[in-house]
């Protein structure tokens, strides 16, 4: 496994890689720029490190924002079906009690 810096398991943890790959971006785009405008090489270096900081930050929580909305969305909809299949033909059954009551 690829291991950024010894610690951060980029290939197993969610969101971690697209992270890293756009922080990389923002910073050689940040710096880059930065060195366009001003020629400043050292101010430059400032620049691209903090914008991969601020990048890879961004990334991550919007990233992991989504990554758990969505596994609260499988949850919901694993928890129905288990309902649906539980509850199906009884007399507990939301539809059923629907159907008889709109006959």
């Amino acid at each position: 496994p690829f291991k950024l810096l010894g610690i951060l398991d980029v290939e197993n943890i969610p969101c971690a890689r697209d992270s890293v790959l756009y922080g990389s971006l923002g910073s050689v785009v940040a710096g880059l720029g930065h060195f366009l405008l001003t020629s400043r090489i050292r101010r430059s270096c400032d620049v691209g490190v903090g914008g991969f900081i601020l990048v890879t930050l961004g990334c991550w929580f919007h990233c992991r924002y989504n990554y758990a909305k969505l596994r609260i969305q499988e949850r919901m909809a694993r928890e129905g079906i288990k309902n649906k299949i539980l509850y199906e033909s009884t007399h507990l059954d939301p539809e059923k009690k629907t159907n008889s009551s709109s006959t």
